[in-house]
């Protein structure tokens, strides 16, 4: 159930959660906890979630998404270039995350789990894609593509490298996350060279497209 209500519904009961999740991590307890803080009845936040764990990540991550993108719309980045644009994103996204790291991380174990990999690939897809249509890009040709596959390997990565990362103002994250945009400038020169064998490639991003 993907309505409006029910959407909303989520966002609150994940944001009423993260507080106990480095505790109870995405568990039902901690759900039911939320749903007390927000006098929800508890079967109703239950059935939000039918899948549990799982379904609690998912909505953590389009919560998140849809934070990252309130903040960006704030920012007065019209006269950035792209790839200032697409550091911009990620950044507010990390920094929107900070006081949640333990849930990120507890939410990326839940996401690796063998049974949960299907879903890991389609919310990476979400949040990328969130990205490029926040900093206003609107390619629709082969670009699309390329840009989302480069800027997954990007987010994936910068969260890795970001949880564990000690540094002042995650001065190291923003260092990596720099050396990785570079790639962004390539787009141009290598489009061409990509575009003459894209129809024979698999390619899972188109495939994923459809499911937003």
């Amino acid at each position: 159930m993907r309505s409006p209500l029910a959407e909303r519904s989520r966002a609150r009961l994940i944001e009423a959660m993260l507080p106990d999740v480095p505790f109870d991590g995405w568990t039902r307890p901690a759900l039911r906890a939320a749903a007390r803080r927000l006098d929800m009845p508890e079967e109703e936040a239950i059935a939000l979630f039918p899948r549990g764990a799982s379904d609690l990540v998912a909505a953590f991550s389009r919560w998140a998404d849809l934070q990252m993108l309130a903040r960006l719309a704030k920012e007065e980045a019209a006269s950035l270039s792209l790839s200032r644009r697409v550091a911009l994103a990620l950044r507010l996204r990390f920094e929107l995350l900070l006081p949640w790291r333990e849930a990120v991380r507890r939410g990326l174990s839940i996401l690796a789990m063998p049974q949960n990999a299907p879903l890991a690939l389609p919310l990476l897809y979400d949040t990328v894609d969130a990205m490029w249509h926040g900093v206003g890009d609107r390619s629709t040709n082969f670009g699309f593509y390329t840009k989302r596959a480069t800027l997954a390997a990007i987010q994936a990565a910068a969260t890795l490298y970001w949880l564990d990362d000690r540094s002042p103002d995650f001065a190291d994250t923003q260092a990596f996350i720099e050396r990785r945009l570079d790639h962004l400038h390539r787009f141009g020169r290598l489009r061409a060279d990509f575009a003459a064998v894209a129809e024979r490639l698999p390619n899972p991003f188109r495939l994923l497209r459809p499911l937003r």
